[in-house]
């Protein structure tokens, strides 16, 4: 139960402070560094060294099924020859003919051949499919995971769709590569040393013709692909940028509208889009003229084997079959020269979308949690703040010496302009972010001997920035407590007067949500949120402007039942409108990080203050209005 009710404040928390209170756009800063290749693929071959006997497997039978391929130009060179000097007999007259049951034999030979390397190729590629799946499984799951042991500060410089671009794009290229691309390299390595010993066997003469073909085609391989890495690390990059600023202008497209920042948006869109074209398309078109220039210089070889082959078959050097067989074992040579060039870029991009994951995956962790634990059931409420200095960077503090003391049961109202430190005062409290100096206490207990679980487990929040996920109103409402029956639902959702509206809504507690929760009113999605709060039955309670969004006869219900929830419960109130907070026991009024006044509404009042000019200026502010 108390291990259920941290799952809502947590989530409340890492909504209100992933967006960051004072950096909500940054934007991290990658690509600083130049890529480095070879460390990546290092890295990458350790992750996925428990895979390795699979990876073997598939290496070896791809191998063998190659293999097989490689014989069988061969054969049909030997079939051809038995052809044609079968012919050639019987046209002279020299011999009986054809000889039709050697070539059957033959055949039957070379399509066992086939039948064989194409049942090894099968097996290679389930064996290869299920382990690049398991490995992009596994990269998911450590990210999914990473997330949740990241401190909110990252979140404060990063956008979600970096996070995004990470999940998806860099691991499925991982994928890809793990699938297709690293056989790929197997086959091609077999087929270029397995067609090499076929050629040597059939003609040195006409090898050493075609031999003249690679030191062309690998300083072309070289030149293209030391020159176009820089475009495939480019082109990484960019997508990130394009996801973060989709993903950005999707989640606030009513904002963006009502401040008029379509025309902003697009000019963003189009620069970072036209970065992402111009590295996309160099990439890719350096890739795309490896295959017509490799053609190009595999075709200047046919004709010069073709020119010394007839020469020595009219010398009787070698068959007919032996220069059909080799320009078949010609291509297959040269082919296996542009797959290497081809998964080379591919390996480019591997890499730099490797070395993505895995900056994040090395990302610097929240502070690990004690191995103490303390008695939840004995925690009365009691908290104090013991000179607590806080900045969100160690060179801007903006809390400084920040002391009170708040005892069970008591509703404290925290105050102050915009910037003050109220909301990051919250942050603190539920160790969203850790104090640089001093401490914040819990009956005596340093916040940070709780590990963060049990610690939020002791809070409820209801946020100004309302949390709500796909699913129905039943279920929002269950979050706070997930083992809570219906009954016990309904009645939260009564408590806090969701039950008077949710009958009017399509489905009533069935109702499903959509992923922004636009399917009901601002005021709605906040009344949701409060019944969550009390179905999780908390010791200490947490309102940052809780009802900012209902109209004024539904504030006065809200407050009502905050009232009976708060009873016995130490409360924590983050108000501006100072008139909701007159009755608290205590009034903390902030100003640039500091206490600068405290007591409740009428001695602050009569100290005619900071506090006083605040709340009397509201109602002057009314009065001009």
């Amino acid at each position: 139960m108390e291990k259920n009710k941290s799952v809502n404040s947590q989530l409340n928390g890492k909504r209100q402070g992933g967006g960051g209170l004072h950096r909500p756009n940054a934007v991290m800063h990658r690509g600083e560094k130049a890529k480095n290749f070879k460390g990546a693929i290092k890295k990458l071959l350790e992750y996925i060294g428990s895979y390795k006997p699979g990876i073997i497997a598939g290496f070896i039978l791809a191998a063998i099924s190659t293999a097989f391929n490689i014989i069988g130009p061969n054969v049909t060179g030997e079939v051809t020859t038995a052809m044609f000097d079968g012919f050639m007999s019987k046209l002279n007259g020299t011999g009986n003919g054809i000889d039709f049951g050697y070539i059957a034999q033959k055949l039957i030979f070379l399509l066992t051949l086939f039948l064989l390397s194409t049942l090894f190729s099968y097996i290679q590629g389930w064996i290869m499919s299920g382990i690049s799946m398991k490995i992009s499984y596994r990269f998911r799951k450590d990210i999914s995971e990473k997330i949740n042991r990241m401190p909110l500060k990252y979140f404060d410089r990063t956008t979600h769709g970096e996070v995004l671009s990470r999940v998806t794009n860099d691991v499925d290229t991982i994928s890809q590569t793990l699938n297709q691309s690293l056989t790929q390299i197997i086959t091609s390595a077999t087929t270029f040393i397995g067609t090499l010993i076929m050629m040597l066997i059939i003609s040195w003469q006409l090898t050493l013709v075609a031999l003249l073909i690679v030191p062309v085609s690998l300083l072309l391989i070289a030149f293209v692909v030391n020159f176009s890495q820089k475009y495939f690390k480019q082109q990484q990059d960019y997508l990130g940028h394009v996801n973060g600023h989709v993903e950005e202008m999707y989640g606030g497209h009513l904002v963006m509208k009502a401040f008029n920042g379509e025309a902003k948006s697009i000019e963003e869109f189009e620069k970072s889009n036209n970065l992402l074209y111009k590295a996309a398309w160099k990439s890719q078109f350096l890739s795309s003229v490896m295959m017509p220039i490799m053609n190009f210089i595999g075709n200047l070889g046919y004709v010069f084997i073709c020119i010394l082959g007839g020469y020595l078959a009219v010398k009787k050097t070698i068959t007919v079959g032996d220069i059909q067989a080799f320009i078949i074992y010609v291509r297959n040579f040269t082919q296996p020269i542009s797959q290497l060039a081809n998964v080379s870029n591919i390996l480019q991009q591997t890499a730099a979308s490797a070395e993505r994951v895995f900056e994040f995956l090395d990302e610097e962790e929240e502070i690990a949690d004690t191995d103490k634990h303390i008695n939840l059931h004995n925690i009365q409420g009691n908290v104090d703040f013991a000179n607590v200095h806080f900045g969100y960077t160690p060179d801007k503090i903006i809390i400084n010496d920040f002391s009170a003391s708040v005892k069970r049961g008591q509703k404290v109202a925290i105050v102050g302009p915009t910037g003050a430190g109220k909301t990051t005062m919250v942050k603190l409290l539920m160790r969203f972010y850790d104090v640089n100096e001093g401490a914040i206490l819990i009956d005596g207990h340093d916040i940070r001997d709780f590990t963060r679980n049990d610690l939020r487990s002791m809070f409820g929040m209801v946020l100004q920035d309302t949390w709500l996920y796909n699913g129905s109103i039943m279920e929002n409402i269950r979050y706070g407590r997930l083992d809570a029956t219906d009954e016990e639902v309904i009645a939260a959702a009564k408590a806090a007067h969701v039950d008077s509206f949710v009958h009017t809504l399509p489905d009533g507690y069935n109702m499903i949500l959509n992923e922004e929760a636009s399917n009901i009113s601002q005021g709605q999605k906040q009344l949701i949120t409060i019944a969550r709060a009390i179905l999780a039955n908390p010791k200490i309670l947490i309102f940052d402007e809780a009802t900012s969004s209902v109209d004024t006869r539904t504030e006065f219900q809200i407050k009502k039942a905050m009232d009976n929830l708060m009873q016995n419960r130490t409360s924590f109130i983050i108000a501006h409108r100072l008139s909701t907070i007159r009755d608290a026991d205590l009034i903390l009024v902030m100003n640039h990080g500091d206490i600068v006044e405290q007591g409740n509404h009428k001695e602050l009042l009569a100290k005619d203050g900071f506090y006083a000019n605040l709340y009397n200026s509201q109602f002057e502010d009314a009065k001009t209005g």
